[in-house]
């Protein structure tokens, strides 16, 4: 029997318990259970529908053969020649199509994203490349109808960030913002630069994924909180009002035992209680981030490409000026647009992403 076919009939009866299971009184009241089998529901909805329009070729295919065997009139017979050279040609589509909704997919796709951007080796330069980068990702979400909102941000001397922090909101932002992570290299004139020689600067990208309320335990009434004047743009009300937040927080790593102090300010809107909470959502993705880097390891050391996971430490892109070029060393492909790339147009480079890394989940799923 096909075994593609086997794979997908094992998953329809999983769709029919999950179809039951989120109707359920007692699964609905646990808001974690009920929201993991939600988002499997719609995942399993989308290959039920792929199953269908795979099943219905496959039967056009033989009905088109059962009739060129067995039918004598010869319009019939031109008419299951088309529906079969038709469908034939349909199916290793669909093939592909099947195998890569049955690669297993990421349960933290879905999630909102926090990003990180720091400015790395090169000075004033590198700042001015983490400003670049940001306004890069700002253009981005921009276009995909996402939400960015800055929680936090440490201006560099002449422009740039020497860090800044955000958050991004929308529809499966972390499956797609994930590829973002580790250290971004420029090489150009920078223009604190007199003599016109070229610099190579970094700037490093962390994407974490925004963890729920129930993802992580935090014991809040341990939670230290600060409050402070914020400085920097924002009007009048911005120095007079102790709208930033500071919390610090001591939390034992599970992985190594050893304990730390966690600091996360929030200066992004002149509501104090808004602050707080945005803090808070921050600590928490921090830690949920740090709970899993264990997880990511392991999945990161069975892969080849190291595609989306692993060391964040590692130089994973480099944006060339003089040759107008963008070269992402992970998969070696490279765009000579590097002014649109800069311009928020990556979605080309991280379909490339996509399509590395699904094709080394296939290998391990033996698809």
């Amino acid at each position: 029997m096909n075994s593609i076919l086997q794979k997908l009939d094992g998953l329809e009866a999983r769709y029919e318990e999950v179809t039951t299971l989120i109707t359920d009184p007692s699964v609905i009241a646990d808001q974690q259970r009920f929201v993991k089998l939600t988002r499997e529901y719609k995942d399993l909805g989308d290959i039920m529908a792929i199953r269908k329009r795979y099943i219905s070729c496959l039967e056009a295919i033989k009905e088109a053969k059962d009739l060129l065997i067995n039918e004598t009139d010869p319009e019939i017979k031109e008419m299951a020649r088309e529906q079969l050279s038709e469908n034939e040609a349909a199916l290793p589509g669909l093939e592909e199509e099947v195998k890569i909704a049955l690669v297993p997919k990421d349960p933290e796709d879905a999630k909102n994203v926090q990003m990180e951007i720091r400015a790395g080796t090169g000075g004033d330069e590198a700042c001015l490349f983490a400003g670049d980068l940001f306004n890069m990702y700002k253009r981005f979400c921009d276009s995909k109808g996402w939400s960015l909102s800055v929680t936090d941000a440490n201006e560099g001397a002449v422009g740039g960030f020497k860090e800044i922090d955000f958050a991004v909101s929308g529809d499966g932002v972390y499956g797609i913002l994930k590829y973002e992570s580790g250290v971004h290299r420029v090489q150009r004139v920078p223009v604190t630069e007199s003599n016109g020689r070229m610099q190579t600067s970094a700037a490093t990208v962390a994407v974490l994924p925004e963890a729920e309320p129930f993802d992580v335990q935090i014991n809040e009434g341990e939670i230290k909180w600060d409050t402070f004047r914020s400085s920097g743009a924002g009007g009048q009300n911005v120095n007079k009002v102790e709208s930033g937040v500071r919390a610090r927080y001591m939390w034992k790593n599970p992985n190594t035992g050893e304990t730390e102090e966690i600091l996360i300010e929030c200066t992004e809107t002149r509501d104090q209680p808004k602050n707080k909470e945005r803090a808070l959502s921050r600590l928490r993705t921090y830690i949920y981030d740090r709970e899993h880097q264990k997880y990511m390891d392991d999945i990161a050391s069975r892969r080849k490409t190291l595609v989306s996971t692993g060391d964040r430490s590692a130089k994973i892109r480099t944006y060339n000026f003089p040759q107008g070029r963008v070269t992402d060393h992970r998969i070696g492909y490279t765009t000579h647009d590097l002014s649109g790339f800069l311009g928020g147009d990556i979605q080309p480079m991280i379909d490339a992403l996509t399509v590395a890394e699904n094709a080394e989940k296939m290998k391990e799923a033996e698809l």
